[in-house]
């Protein structure tokens, strides 16, 4: 981290969207923007029939209620423990309205506090940082692909056309245990975090995802992230969230 980071104060602006995509009737994505307390989270549901929607929507409405904490220790467990909640909800839902028929949600959040970020999730929705013109990824898929790739089981290329790319082991309302994955990283003036969905990364490739974060305004950035996922046929919803820091007497520039 440089030094520049540390004594000046830093504002992170943020801008999301969701899209239904091209095949789907029903969007169950939902996403969450919560600058003032340096939260953003991105969910999405499955289950149809208006059960991945409801899925979603209980995690970002669990977590809209949230208020920032002193210590970032207790502000991520408080995170876990609203999901937590949701899972149990979620669970005793399917069992009595439902007749057990699943309903659930993957999830990512994005927590900065200071000169730290914290990356908390379940399933496939993803979170990249975009640094010196590179992006890279800092969650790892709860999938059955990610389990064969981290095992040596299949290349890079096998896993983007994978038949069982959709598989996830992992999500929120799908077991009575929930376990949420949590990194932290260092954080610099002029990163940029995308929050998405499996619509967006599943559709654009880096290089196509990178170009449209070189936009130096956040709207356009998000707006042609959609427009390139649609223009590829997204077999999915699409959401995105783009956060950027930058110095607090700068234009937000969103």
């Amino acid at each position: 981290m440089n030094d520049v980071t540390i004594r000046r104060p830093v504002t992170w602006v943020s801008e999301g969207a969701t899209d239904v995509g091209t095949v789907r009737p029903l969007n169950e994505d939902s996403f969450i923007c919560q600058p003032n307390i340096g939260l953003w989270t991105v969910a999405d549901g499955m289950g149809g029939h208006d059960g991945g929607s409801v899925a979603s929507q209980l995690i970002v409405e669990a977590l809209q209620e949230l208020s920032a904490k002193l210590s970032l220790n207790d502000f991520v467990n408080d995170i876990e423990q609203a999901v937590k909640s949701v899972n149990q909800q979620l669970i005793e839902y399917a069992r009595a309205e439902l007749n057990g028929r699943i309903i659930g949600s993957t999830f990512v959040s994005l927590l900065i506090k200071g000169n730290v970020g914290v990356c908390l999730w379940a399933g496939d929705s993803r979170l990249y940082r975009f640094r010196h013109d590179k992006l890279s990824k800092l969650s790892r898929d709860h999938s059955h692909v990610e389990e064969l790739l981290s095992e040596g089981l299949i290349s890079e290329e096998e896993a983007k056309n994978h038949p069982e790319s959709n598989v996830i082991t992992r999500a929120v309302g799908t077991s009575e245990r929930l376990d949420i994955d949590v990194d932290v990283f260092d954080m610099m003036v002029g990163d940029q975090f995308l929050l998405c969905s499996d619509g967006l990364y599943n559709a654009v490739e880096d290089p196509a995802i990178e170009q449209c974060l070189r936009e130096s305004n956040l709207t356009t950035s998000v707006e042609k992230l959609i427009q390139t996922a649609l223009d590829n046929r997204a077999s999915d919803n699409v959401s995105v969230i783009v956060v950027k820091g930058i110095h607090q007497h700068a234009n937000a520039n969103v």
